[in-house]
């Protein structure tokens, strides 16, 4: 997945938290599948998660940044109408393992397909909900300040150039270079709001059609509201 990506296995998991959190030294540790690219996780017991970042080394800014998601976290459950993680430890380096990494209360739900709740009014409307509560959380005179998705398009050119030099042959990159060298300049007409950044599928829960939770939520920050049309 990323040429500098960095393995952890459950031995590993449970030798970190014996030497770290003793107090959760008696629960089994299990691997949780998952088709995300930034985070291994493992349960442990019934109600923590800890995650394990794909990437990164053993450098201070890296325990900063999992205290900032901690903090965003905290923010983002005091605005979602449903539940969320807490972040309950940032752990430190070791037993092979070369980066800071985190522990989370666990939330209950399933992931849902592209295609499982394609039909649900029911969900849309929980959706339109849960961004809708959101973007009414105070920006606090924030505005967008990162490198990723949620600020000026532009800032994007040389991954868009990167993505249609590798669909070369699959479909016609000349008219998505077209398509690009218009849309990258589309005016901004709305103010950052309050977003999740990343409301796909594998960061939804459901449970009988219904939302009932959000997990990734360490970015909620000020971004441009067209964002939150990647849950579509």
């Amino acid at each position: 997945m990323h040429e500098d990506q960095l393995s952890i296995t459950a031995e590993q998991v449970r030798a970190l938290v014996a030497d770290q959190a003793p107090q959760w030294a008696s629960r089994p540790v299990t691997v949780v599948p998952t088709h995300g690219t930034v985070n291994s996780i493992f349960r442990i017991g019934e109600d923590l998660a800890a995650r394990f970042p794909l990437q990164g080394d053993n450098h201070p800014d890296a325990r900063s940044r999992l205290v900032a998601q901690g903090a965003a976290m905290t923010e983002f459950r005091q605005a979602s109408p449903v539940p969320a993680p807490e972040l309950v430890l940032v752990g430190e380096p070791g037993h092979g393992y070369p980066t800071a990494w985190s522990v989370q209360t666990w939330i209950e739900g399933a992931t849902p397909t592209s295609r499982s709740l394609q039909d649900s009014a029911t969900f849309a409307v929980d959706l339109a909900v849960l961004v809708s509560s959101l973007r009414g959380w105070p920006t606090n005179g924030r505005t967008f300040d990162g490198p990723n998705r949620g600020g000026d398009l532009r800032n994007h050119d040389a991954w868009m150039e990167t993505c249609i030099a590798r669909s070369d042959g699959f479909t016609d990159t000349s008219a998505m270079r077209r398509l690009w060298t218009r849309l990258r300049d589309l005016p901004r007409e709305d103010p950052d709001l309050m977003s999740h950044t990343d409301l796909i599928p594998g960061n939804l829960l459901v449970d009988g059609g219904r939302l009932v939770g959000v997990v990734d939520s360490g970015d909620f920050r000020a971004a441009d509201p067209a964002l939150d049309l990647v849950v579509a």
